[in-house]
């Protein structure tokens, strides 16, 4: 499996919205707000690295209330 956080900055007050959208998607195991720069941390899980890239690009990206994002990639031979 490949993982990976997604740091995500949305438009003030859609937060919720946003969270609720990302549970839809099959890669997200977590979305929880936060306070800070950004203002939501996703938890990925995918079996490959392209269906991984695939929900980050195509899918939280492109999401209406979604301003920016980062994202950190969990090296396996540390997990």
């Amino acid at each position: 499996m490949v993982l990976a956080f997604v740091l995500v900055s949305c438009e003030l007050g859609a937060e919720k919205a946003v969270i609720d959208e990302l549970k839809t998607f099959d890669a997200v195991k977590e979305a929880i707000g936060t306070f800070g720069v950004y203002d939501i941390l996703v938890k990925l899980e995918a079996d490959s690295d392209h269906k991984l890239n695939d929900t980050i690009t195509k899918k939280i990206r492109k999401m209406n209330k979604v301003g920016t994002t980062t994202t950190l990639m969990v090296i396996q031979e540390q997990e």
